[in-house]
């Protein structure tokens, strides 16, 4: 008996006195919800590029290498190989952030020691 007017009850809450139209059993409407999640996108990298001089000693672009980039001794050297004999090469790929003051501590570092060494950064 108690459940025949609860019934009642929720056809009339529904506006549907038949408990037709997308309505359950019993005049009960069900929703389903979801979730929204925010993705947040990653940020676009960036190369940080040594471009090879005649002057700068390859001792000085190693310790930059180490000290700046965080590289080990021998993949710095690795590295400024790669850079002496092909004209450029990737230090690191970074954040726009990161690169930006790695470029301009390379470029510091070089011109208080009186060396021509360039850095530039270019979308990875």
């Amino acid at each position: 008996m108690k459940a025949d007017k609860l019934r009642k009850h929720l056809r009339a809450a529904t506006g549907n006195g038949s408990g037709e139209n997308g309505a359950g059993q019993g005049g009960i409407v069900t929703e389903r919800r979801t979730k929204e999640q925010a993705k947040t996108k990653r940020p676009p990298l960036y190369k940080v590029i040594l471009l090879n001089d005649d002057y700068t000693p390859m001792e000085f672009v190693v310790d930059v290498l180490k000290v700046v980039f965080h590289k080990a001794h021998a993949e710095a050297t690795r590295i400024m190989l790669y850079v002496h004999q092909n004209g450029m090469g990737v230090a690191g790929v970074y954040p726009f952030e990161v690169a930006e003051t790695h470029v301009r501590t390379v470029e510091e570092l070089a011109r208080q020691n009186e060396y021509p060494l360039k850095c530039v950064m270019e979308k990875a």
